[in-house]
């Protein structure tokens, strides 16, 4: 499954809308349902307005009605680097960790890294966000 959801995120890679910064970022998470959803980063002219492909990939499939996230793969490229140039293991920022949180369970959740389907990283969402702020804080 690891293959298919990175498949995924670099197909929709060249959605990416980063004309500021030319680092172009897309996810895919897979849900409980066993559906797939991407997402891409898209900046604005006001920085602090743009949202993270993580973001958008899950509001995506939080739209759609799902709650429970199983897996997330995360792949970039920069383009200010020149032409096709692949990016490095992007992980996750501490916004879209957070957001992450929300939807999954930190110790089930897997976070894979790509550059390609072929080489990946892959941590738990628990090694990323440590002693992590979650729903059941609440109750």
């Amino acid at each position: 499954m690891n293959g298919k959801l990175i498949e995924n995120a670099l197909g929709s890679l060249d959605n990416s809308y980063a004309p500021y910064s030319g680092f172009n970022v897309a996810a895919a998470v897979l849900t409980d349902s066993g559906k797939i959803y991407t997402g891409v980063n898209v900046e604005n002219s006001s920085y602090p307005a743009g949202i993270c492909a993580e973001c958008n990939a899950v509001a995506k499939a939080v739209s759609c009605g799902e709650r429970k996230i199983r897996s997330i793969a995360i792949v970039s490229r920069n383009a200010k680097a020149g032409e096709g140039s692949e990016g490095g293991y992007t992980s996750p920022c501490g916004i879209c960790r957070q957001v992450l949180r929300e939807f999954a369970d930190p110790k089930e959740l897997k976070v894979i890294m790509a550059k390609s389907v072929d080489d990946y990283k892959e941590m738990t969402l628990e090694e990323l966000l440590p002693l992590s702020f979650g729903p059941e804080s609440l109750a």
